[in-house]
C-alpha cells in the first residue's frame, strides 16, 4: 500500500465547503448504483473496460474515505455550535450510507464482470444454447 500523504485538516469554517461534497459524492454513487442495476438482468450489454474501470474508481473512492471520516471525527471532537453539531452527525450518517453504497457498486460490478459482452462472446454456440434453455426451464427471461 502506497503511503498517504498527511491531510490539510480543515478548521469547521470550511463545513459548507465539505458537505457539499460528501452530499455530492453519495448522489453520484447512488446514480452508478441505479445504472449498473439497470444492467443486471443484461450484464452483457457492458463491456470490461466499463466494468473493471467502475470497479476501479469506486476502490480508489473507497479507499480515500478515511480522510473524511476522520476530518468529521476532528470536528466532532471540537466544541461545535448547535447547527454545526447536527450537520456534522448529518454527514457521518451519509458518510455510513456512501460506504454502504460502495460496497454495493463493488459487489455489483463483481457480479457484473461475469457476464460482459466478451465473456459471453467468448463462449461457444453450444454454451449460449444451453444456457438459453436452462433459462427457459427457469423461466428466466
Amino acid at each position: 500500500m502506497a503511503t498517504k500523504d498527511t491531510p490539510n485538516w480543515q478548521p469547521i469554517a470550511r463545513l459548507p465547503l465539505i458537505a457539499p461534497h460528501i452530499d455530492g459524492m453519495l448522489a453520484d454513487a447512488t446514480e452508478q448504483y441505479e445504472t449498473l442495476q439497470e444492467a443486471r438482468p443484461k450484464p452483457f450489454v457492458l463491456d470490461n473496460y466499463t466494468v473493471g474501470r467502475v470497479s476501479e474508481v469506486f476502490t480508489v473512492q473507497r479507499d480515500d474515505l478515511w480522510v473524511f471520516d476522520e476530518q468529521l471525527r476532528r470536528w466532532q471532537a471540537e466544541k461545535l455550535t448547535a447547527t454545526q453539531g447536527k450537520e456534522v452527525a448529518r454527514l457521518v450518517e451519509q458518510m455510513k450510507r456512501l460506504r454502504e453504497v460502495i460496497t454495493a457498486i463493488l459487489a455489483l460490478a463483481d457480479e457484473l464482470k461475469e457476464g460482459t459482452i466478451e465473456k459471453v462472446m467468448a463462449k461457444s454456440d453450444m454454451e449460449l444454447g444451453i444456457e438459453a434453455l436452462l433459462r427457459g426451464l427457469s423461466g428466466e427471461q
